[in-house]
């Protein structure tokens, strides 16, 4: 069957069957994944960004084919997961701006040639410094080869780009080192080559069926409430004798209590959380040492109840907006309640093993109801959705900076003053980012060699500023290996956030190799009760 146009029927059938292909093959678009590691992965980002375009697709009732392009790209664009989820949901965007001035209800060949270019602009103009390699040189040589031609069919048309997509996909690994070196395709390629496939069935009549179950994001299965500390504590302490004050001796006292304790002291004043079963003698010890200005109590299982990680509802219609808001992505319970004791106003769960969308960080933006906000992203497969919503909200000033891991994201909160400008704070939150070095501990999910590593399923990786460096059959080995790479003799301050995984033993060895390395190092445990990552770590000068 050749076709000469594209009707809304055609059109829809097409953007449908392009993401059902992807979908009932987004398993294998993740197993390209450079890094074999069990978190968020490229075909799932895409698959649900682009299903998330389809959803508003489906209930669109209007018959114009410019409306139905206009409902699909900005579904996409709010469900937009991921560097390439955002890229592919800015080439949606650049279809619905190339047909949205014609004059008919269908597109021509020169409508769809003019589409597919316009889709290339616009998920190039998204990324500031493109990389060849990538799904950007896959869409960029697939339109390539469609202009060098005419075409008498839309069939014709689609099967050259097709055909140059794949070519370009193949070629991706002699463009970066990386994918030769592991033995992959681009994996944000290969995601859109297989919508331009099913795109490609749909208009030779074969309508795919979606297999069954939907796409999940890599997230752990949330557990019923199961709480080994039951009480939260938060102080703030007027020290009565700050010069005989010991800090590591009221962190030693409280630690035998309980867990995720922070102790921090600024002149005279100490502000300190624990989760225990015994508040009272928390404060026993600590009012040894002073007079308390604040004290909370909380009962976990109604704060997790509640869904405590985010108390924040959205402001009614004419409140008041106050001056600056926090907004951060987290995952693990201990790391988000570091990062609300450290001043952050809404965490968006997710990061390392969800990516969230961009509609989850418009949310969160209306919801804060302030004149300034800053969001920290904590993962570098998030910034792009983060900076996309950023645009999104009228009435807002919006920054985002670029923490790419936890340890920055953490790192950063230390420079944050709510008296200062917003641009004062990013700059000055950007300076701390600069002098933190990231770790993290995870597994393998299979053999590989990236950079001169080898690396076998199953082994523990130790990871720094996003570069693995270390793989081994043994955690406690690994993690000495790692911190041997990113403690030095300047290190004054390596904080452990230990996830689920880990044994009071465990950290205690933690502790004991940090210090092997650097005696005068300030080592700070904080059970982060995250998955997949055994320790996620932040190294300060």
């Amino acid at each position: 069957m050749s076709v000469s146009s594209i009707d809304v029927a055609l059109f829809r059938r097409m953007v449908i069957n392009g993401a059902v292909n992807l979908k009932n093959n987004h398993e294998e678009v993740d197993r390209l994944n450079v890094f074999p590691v069990p978190d968020g992965d490229t075909g799932t980002n895409m698959s649900m960004t682009v299903t998330s375009g389809i959803r508003d697709l489906e209930a669109c009732e209007s018959s114009s084919i410019i409306d139905n392009a206009k409902v699909l790209s900005r579904g996409a664009l709010m469900g937009a997961r991921g560097n390439s989820g955002v890229i592919l949901s800015q080439f949606f965007r650049g279809l619905y701006v190339g047909l949205k001035e014609i004059p008919h209800n269908y597109l021509s060949i020169e409508d769809f040639t003019n589409c597919l270019q316009s889709g290339r602009e616009i998920a190039y103009k998204a990324v500031m410094e493109p990389v060849e390699g990538t799904i950007l040189t896959v869409i960029r040589e697939a339109i390539a080869a469609v202009k060098e031609r005419s075409f008498d069919t839309i069939d014709d048309l689609l099967a050259c780009y097709l055909e140059a997509a794949k070519k370009a996909l193949a070629n991706t690994p002699n463009q970066l080192p990386v994918l030769k070196e592991a033995g992959v395709v681009d994996s944000g390629g290969a995601g859109f080559v297989k919508i331009i496939e099913g795109m490609d069935l749909a208009l030779k009549g074969e309508i795919l069926t979606a297999a069954d179950g939907q796409v999940q994001p890599a997230e752990a299965k949330k557990e019923e409430i199961d709480i080994k500390f039951l009480y939260s504590i938060d102080f703030v302490l007027e020290l009565k004798k700050p010069d005989q004050f010991v800090e590591k001796e009221l962190k030693a006292a409280l630690s035998l209590l309980g867990d995720s304790l922070s102790v921090t002291r600024e002149e005279n004043q100490v502000k300190a959380h624990i989760n225990t079963n015994r508040p009272g003698r928390a404060i026993e010890i600590s009012q040894k040492q002073g007079e308390f200005i604040s004290l909370t109590i909380d009962n976990r299982k109604v704060q997790i109840a509640n869904n405590a990680n985010n108390p924040v509802a959205a402001a009614p219609a004419g409140a008041p907006k106050k001056e600056f808001a926090l907004v951060a992505v987290c995952f693990g319970d201990g790391i988000v309640n570091t990062f609300k004791e450290l001043g952050v106003d809404y965490v968006i769960e997710g990061g390392q093993t969800m990516n969230p969308s961009t509609e989850s960080f418009v949310e969160a933006i209306k919801a804060v109801n302030a004149k300034n906000v800053i969001i920290i992203p904590n993962n570098s497969n998030v910034i792009m959705a983060a900076k996309q919503a950023a645009g999104m909200v009228e009435g807002v000033n919006v920054a985002v900076i670029k923490a790419k891991t936890i340890a920055q994201g953490y790192a950063s909160l230390v420079n944050y003053n709510p008296d200062a400008s917003i641009e004062e704070n990013v700059e000055a939150m950007t300076e701390q980012i600069e002098n933190v070095t990231s770790g993290e501990l995870t597994y393998s999910i299979r053999d590989t060699e990236i950079k001169g590593v080898k690396i076998t399923s199953g082994d523990y990786m130790g990871i720094s500023n996003g570069e693995i460096v270390v793989s081994t059959a043994k955690k406690d080995d690994a993690l000495k290996d790692l911190l041997s790479k990113i403690i030095d003799d300047e290190s004054a301050v390596v904080t452990l956030f230990c996830g689920k995984d880990v044994s009071k033993e465990e950290m205690k060895f933690a502790e004991s190799a940090c210090l092997d390395i650097n005696p005068d190092i300030d080592v700070e445990l904080i059970a982060g009760n995250q998955d997949i990552y055994s320790y996620i770590i932040a190294v300060e000068k």
